[in-house]
């Protein structure tokens, strides 16, 4: 008897060959020269799959012919696959979604850019030439992000393990344990904070979840077992106040008073959803915050050093007094 494939791997493989036809269509409308041999090279598949997909082509009402002039094959010029009526605001924001998961450290999967390039095949000439020329225009550069080129397997199983509903088994090197360490995880939610892509996940035995680096993973595989992922868990309830990542158990009001130099640069940006922003007469700016833990603004506060002074709380005063006296002392051997 034929073992039946699990819902999710028929899904899968479901998705990849509506994928693989799409991409069919897409070559053989554009300007190129498109045999079944140079498809088929391209995707990476046999002759026979080729066929196949253009098979699936003409049964949905596609055009397509064999040019024996041009040697190649051709669907009618005329022809556009039904797609969203899409406004000129929408398309730029499509390219401006290409351009943003191309930067390095979101570039963890295809992104946007293969439904762009779909948008552009099915379209009139305005909609792709609107699309090339944002695409063009748009860039996102030096974003100084976690490098995570080298956990793309691990981003996508992670991804997978999160849509299929299932539990995750792998390796982590936890910077305060000496070795990897094995993992067995309920996935809740892939997020990226300041620079880093994280993964919240509850191990399996404990009550409540926590916060793993998606770096740090060795490895990581999917498995058959379903994970236990409350419905409604709040992504903006776990975080709290944290500065950044990890949330510390006590709540600080902080106040810090920026030079009038510095004011307009520190107020450029929202560093944290409670930040509160107060302009003095003589230039400089107070900002204040509320936040659980001081560990994480504490390295923030010190990239001000000689342009913030720390009003409050007392704490974080001492923290920075401490970490700075420890770079003189370092530094002036």
């Amino acid at each position: 008897m034929t073992k039946r494939r699990p819902d999710h791997e028929r899904r899968l493989r479901q998705n990849d060959r509506l994928a693989r036809v799409l991409r069919v269509l897409e070559l053989i409308q554009s300007r190129g020269r498109w045999d079944a041999g140079a498809i088929a090279a391209e995707l990476e598949c046999s002759e026979r799959t080729v066929y196949r997909d253009l098979t699936a082509l003409e049964l949905a009402g596609v055009p397509w012919r064999y040019d024996e002039d041009e040697r190649c094959y051709r669907v009618r010029p005329d022809f556009r696959f039904p797609v969203l009526n899409l406004t000129e605001d929408e398309l730029v924001g499509q390219a401006t979604a290409t351009a943003v998961t191309q930067a390095a450290g979101l570039n963890i999967n295809a992104g946007a850019g293969p439904t762009t390039r779909k948008l552009a095949a099915m379209s009139g000439d305005k909609a792709s030439q609107l699309l090339a020329d944002a695409a063009q225009l748009v860039a996102v550069l030096d974003l100084k992000l976690a490098d995570h080129s080298k956990h793309r397997d691990i981003i996508g199983t992670i991804q997978s393990a999160l849509l299929n509903r299932k539990q995750l088994a792998g390796k982590y090197a936890s910077p305060y344990q000496g070795d990897a360490v094995s993992l067995h995880l309920h996935p809740y939610r892939l997020c990226l904070i300041k620079q880093a892509w994280y993964l919240i996940a509850r191990p399996t035995g404990e009550e409540h979840p926590r916060t793993y680096r998606v770096a740090r993973f060795k490895s990581a595989r999917s498995l058959d077992a379903q994970a236990e992922s409350p419905a409604n868990f709040d992504l903006a309830a776990y975080f709290g106040n944290a500065w950044a990542v990890y949330r510390g158990e006590q709540t600080f009001d902080v106040e810090l008073v920026f030079t009038r130099e510095a004011a307009p640069l520190v107020t450029e940006t929202i560093w944290h959803p409670t930040q509160k922003a107060h302009p003095q007469p003589d230039g400089s700016v107070v900002l204040t915050f509320r936040v659980d833990g001081l560990n994480e603004i504490l390295r923030w506060v010190l990239g001000w050093a000689g342009r913030v002074r720390v009003v409050r709380p007392v704490e974080l005063r001492e923290m920075v007094v401490g970490q700075l006296r420890g770079a003189l002392e370092m530094n002036s051997q």
